[in-house]
Parts: C-alpha cells; structure tokens; sequence
C-alpha cells in the first residue's frame, strides 16, 4: 500500500436533473429514465471510491466532488456531508475544468491526485487502490476507455500540458495524452481498460450488475 497520507481523489459529477444528466442515453431510456441511471452510477461510484484505502479524511486522504447542475446543498443532501465538494467553474472546455481540478488540489498540498468520472461501473476500488500505488513510481497514471478516452488520470505533480490540445469527447483522448506524455518525458503507468456507458450500445454491459438490477426492471 502507498505510504502517501496526502491524497486527493476527484469525481466529477453532474446533478441528475432530467433533460441535461447523460443526454446520450435519452433515446434508449427518456429524460428521466437517463438522469435516474446517472444518479445510480454516481452513487456507486462513491460507493466504489470509500471502499477504498484512499478514503481517510482523518489522515489526510479526501473525496472531492466537483460538482455541477445544482447548488452544493443538493449535492450534499444527495452525497452526503463527509465528502468534500468544489463547484467546477463556469464556462470552459473539459480540459479547462479539470485542470482547474488538479491544481487546485496540489495547491492545497497534495503529492496524488487522481481523477475519475462516474459512467464506469467497471471501476473497482482496487484498481482506485492500483492507481495510487503506481504513482510512487510514475509521473502519470492513466486508465484507457475503450471507447479511445479514459477513465482514470493521476498524477503526482501538476502538469498543464495534459489539459491542452486535446479533442475532448473523441476517440483520440487517450492518445493524444500519452503522445504528449512521451513529448515531456513523463513515465507513466497504464492500468486496464474498461468500459465506460455514455451510449445506448453501452447500457447492454449494466443488465447483469446487481448494483442495476431494479433500474433495468423498468426499461
């Protein structure tokens, strides 16, 4: 086990307001019928994430939320209290908000700090666990998408260059971050790919989880 007592995991999560919670999953299961499934992934992601050996807000190893599509008194109502949340900023492209994210976080102190999204059930709390072990001896931690994105970004010092000139929600995400990567000469460490539900094709990999068993007893 890592012996790093300054931890920082980031979830990145939007409110499940139907009509704007995972819009391309609306055809197969209506605004509602998405925004429900969104909120069920968060939660297991959550789940996932305080399963871990990185959940120790005692010691130094802290959840963050960063939270958009409501007001944090929602959040926290849904969530919970223990968790930690910072509203991403207004405007900007993905990258710009997760930059914002990470730097934020080792502004505070942190010597790693991962970040995660919440549509990857296939994400255990080992793999959480994996991840924050490979950054004693790498620059970088990815875990590749199959869909040509990724999952999972840790790193072990701030690096702007990852947030820039990316073709964010491609399929070119994740080699476009390794090819800059190699460009700076980080060592990184590639965990396993999984698969990530943001399509109608994806919903086919939840129907036999038990975590969405009642969910899709409705659809």
């Amino acid at each position: 086990m890592s012996l790093t007592t300054s931890f920082s995991l980031l979830i990145f999560s939007r409110y499940p307001t139907p009509g704007e919670a995972k819009t391309r999953l609306i055809p197969a299961l209506g605004t509602e019928g998405a925004a429900q499934l969104h909120q069920q992934m968060t939660e297991a992601a959550i789940a996932t994430a305080q399963a871990t050996d990185l959940f120790n807000p005692k010691n130094g190893r802290n959840i963050t939320v960063h939270f958009t599509g409501a007001e944090l008194k929602k959040f926290q109502t849904w969530l919970g209290p223990e968790l930690q949340y910072l509203a991403q900023p207004l405007g900007g492209d993905l990258g710009q908000r997760m930059a914002s994210a990470f730097n934020t976080a080792f502004t505070l102190g942190r010597k790693h700090v991962i970040g995660i999204g919440t549509d990857v059930p296939e994400l255990t709390s080992e793999i959480l666990d994996q991840a924050d072990q490979e950054l004693d001896h790498h620059d970088i931690v990815l875990g590749p998408a199959a869909d040509g994105g990724y999952y999972l970004l840790g790193m072990s010092s701030f690096t702007s260059e990852l947030f820039a000139n990316i073709d964010w929600g491609t399929e070119h995400v994740y080699t476009q971050t390794v090819a800059i990567c190699t460009q700076l000469g980080l060592k990184i460490s590639v965990l396993q790919t999984l698969n990530d539900v943001d399509r109608p094709e994806d919903l086919i990999q939840l129907r036999d989880d038990p975590r969405f068993v009642t969910f899709f007893s409705n659809y």
